[in-house]
């Protein structure tokens, strides 16, 4: 039985949810999200809260049964409070700042990298060393911060690059005379 699926999803005051066939869509203050569940699980709204039950007892059903009402926390967390990450950036030189909606990087290239910020997320550069992104779409977020991350991720030697807020960066040592 899983430990994730046979809790409900509670709703919190100002969010609102219904069910239709297997989408769920959820409304809140920060906005509307919605999800499609697979015809392996049963999604209801009861007692201001989303239960998710499994449609019979094979793998697969039990398998979407936790990962669906996970994907229901999520859009209710999302349409709350939103989904952020943090990313720094350390390097002579390196450094970032917005400019409309594109974030210029300044990465040790010969030329900026230009990220255009896609619809839904929202990117800003509070310091030139920080970047914030901010969005109500866990996967869209993660996606934008690897996407940006990918440009110069952490090198082991110096630890230079772009890295996630709190990451650990395994440090080689450098060749010995």
């Amino acid at each position: 039985m899983s430990r994730i699926g046979k809790r409900p999803v509670p709703l919190p005051s100002g969010v609102e949810a219904s069910v239709s066939g297997q989408t769920v869509s959820v409304k809140g203050p920060k906005g509307t999200r919605q999800f499609r569940a697979t015809d392996d699980v049963t999604i209801t709204v009861e007692d201001n809260a989303v239960k998710v039950t499994p449609r019979g007892k094979s793998k697969r059903a039990r398998q979407q049964w936790g990962m669906s009402r996970s994907m229901v926390e999520n859009l209710v967390t999302g349409v709350t409070t939103g989904f952020k990450k943090e990313l720094e950036i350390t390097g002579v030189g390196y450094r970032a700042q917005m400019q409309g909606n594109v974030l210029k990087l300044a990465l040790g290239y010969s030329h900026d990298v230009n990220f255009e910020v896609p619809d839904g997320v929202t990117v800003t550069a509070p310091k030139q060393t920080e970047v914030v992104v901010e969005g109500i779409d866990e996967q869209q977020v993660g996606q934008v911060a690897a996407n940006i991350r990918e440009w110069r991720a952490p090198e082991p030697y110096k630890g230079k690059g772009i890295r996630y807020k709190g990451e650990y960066i395994f440090r080689k040592e450098g060749k010995k005379k």
